[in-house]
């Protein structure tokens, strides 16, 4: 497996990444996505990639039962929010603060880890101040809960204003 830094970061990962959007949950039976994903690491992929959303969250517990044993500083896991994961309620959606804090919490645990090492906004929230979004993202970095952040599905200006506050905050957006 070649391998490649994301973005202008430091972190490398697999050429190919496994994504878990149509391999795990009602997709497909747990004991076949769970064999996709030993297939994935005999073949020398170290980078999953899945959300929140997938499955309505049991993509990611079935990618974190799979992931059981294997040795975490070997691996590249990234996660997504935005939508919302069970009953819609009227902050489980978006970016607002409390909905990335929550989420990512979650993701922790159904991936059975400490930490992510790419949390991305899975869409643009038109309704959420982006400062709000950025601080909120940056309070995950520092409190360790994961170690970059990046965007899923903005424009270019978008990105370019989430750079310029991600740099204000003294966090690297990779995107």
């Amino acid at each position: 497996m070649e391998f490649r830094h994301l973005g202008n970061s430091g972190l490398k990962i697999s050429e190919i990444i496994y994504g878990n959007w149509l391999t795990h949950g009602s997709q497909v039976e747990n004991d076949a996505a769970t064999a996709c994903v030993r297939a994935a690491l005999d073949a020398g992929i170290t980078s999953f990639d899945t959300a929140d959303v997938y499955a309505n969250t049991v993509a990611e517990s079935v990618l974190g039962d799979a992931l059981a044993g294997e040795r975490r500083e070997s691996l590249e896991i990234f996660t997504k929010v935005y939508w919302p994961t069970g009953p819609k309620g009227h902050n489980d959606v978006g970016l607002s603060r409390k909905h990335v804090m929550e989420s990512i919490n979650g993701s922790l645990k159904r991936l059975r880890t400490d930490y992510v090492d790419l949390y991305q906004a899975h869409r643009y929230d038109h309704e959420t101040p982006l400062e709000e979004t950025m601080q909120a993202f940056a309070d995950v970095v520092r409190q360790g809960k994961a170690l970059y952040i990046g965007v899923s599905e903005w424009t270019a200006d978008q990105i370019r204003a989430g750079h310029a506050l991600a740099k204000d905050l003294g966090v690297q957006l990779i995107s």
